[in-house]
């Protein structure tokens, strides 16, 4: 994992080893920052784009109004800014990070009035989140004791860093118990998504995926969903308890880091039935070929021009 030499650090390109944080920042202590994931590809026809990049901003702006702090920054100037880290590295192809936080100042869990945000973008190259074999053959995934905090004790909606010490916990008891990832479920008992992905389980040809009442409103998921519609595939966005995605065809997760990847089994029951179960399914893999078409530049023409910003 090569990690860039340079940051985008409050509008300004620096070396990375100047890039510090007082121990005094609010965000250490209460986790009051927001975080973004984004990938930048190589592009088919040369060079490289971002995918998505603006969506990305938007949310990570969303975040911050939603702990209800002000954003120093203009999207068009956190898009330029990740474009900005990616030139600063020559990289056409890596993982990028913004990070809004607040710094250095009152040490109550009271920020003060109007406290300042920082914003920082990291960019480093990373390959499959979940392996090259939970892309290729499947992620092998178990239904944490940990559930998804119902909507009024964390906020959905936002990619606030402290939330995710639950996922933090739930997917290292996942990793020393030998899977690959956890699932979580909502407070009533039904699904809800992994730790860093959303989850998608398809049954008889019908795909199903969590609705967006107590999940991460991803923007892989939103763009998957886009795609099934395009290939005609009929979709439905519902809960689904444990029992049903046991006994389903295929199932797969989505995320930038994890991008489309296959479940083979969910708490040792493997998925699809006969000589497929536990293997990736076709439905699965049509999607996966389709995606890395997509943030290829390669459906240009089915798509928004804007999901790609070239670098």
């Amino acid at each position: 994992m090569a990690r860039g030499e340079k940051v985008w650090s409050n509008g300004k390109i620096i070396p990375v080893e100047e890039a510090k944080i007082s121990l005094f920042s609010h965000v250490i202590h209460y986790g009051t920052g927001a975080f973004e994931g984004i990938r930048a590809y190589k592009q088919t026809k040369g060079g490289g784009a971002i995918f998505r990049l603006k969506e990305h901003m938007e949310r990570l702006e969303d975040s911050i109004k939603i702990m209800g702090f002000e954003m120093p920054y203009t999207t068009e100037q956190l898009v330029q800014g990740a474009i900005d880290a990616c030139k600063a590295n020559n990289f056409e192809e890596c993982y990028v990070r913004p990070i809004a936080y607040i710094g250095d100042g009152p040490l109550g869990v009271f920020p003060g009035a109007n406290p300042k945000v920082e914003v920082a973008i990291l960019v480093w190259e990373w390959g499959s989140y979940l392996g090259d074999k939970g892309i290729n053959e499947g992620a092998k995934l178990i239904i944490s004791s940990l559930i998804r905090p119902h909507v009024n004790s964390v906020m959905t909606k936002g990619k606030i860093s402290g939330q995710y010490v639950t996922g933090v916990i739930a997917k290292s008891e996942a990793i020393k118990m030998g899977f690959d990832e956890a699932l979580m479920l909502d407070p009533e008992g039904f699904l809800t998504e992994g730790t860093g992905e959303n989850l998608f389980m398809i049954k008889d040809g019908v795909i199903k995926t969590t609705e967006l009442t107590s999940i991460l409103n991803g923007i892989t998921r939103n763009t998957v969903i886009q795609m099934i519609n395009k290939m005609g595939y009929k979709l439905v966005e519902t809960r689904f308890t444990r029992d049903e995605i046991w006994c389903c065809d295929e199932a797969f997760l989505t995320g930038t880091a994890a991008e489309i990847t296959p479940i083979s089994t969910i708490d040792g029951r493997k998925m699809g039935r006969g000589e497929a179960a536990g293997k990736p399914g076709p439905i699965t893999q049509k999607i996966q070929q389709e995606y890395k078409r997509l943030i290829r530049g390669e459906l240009a023409e089915q798509f928004p021009a804007a999901w790609l910003t070239k670098i």
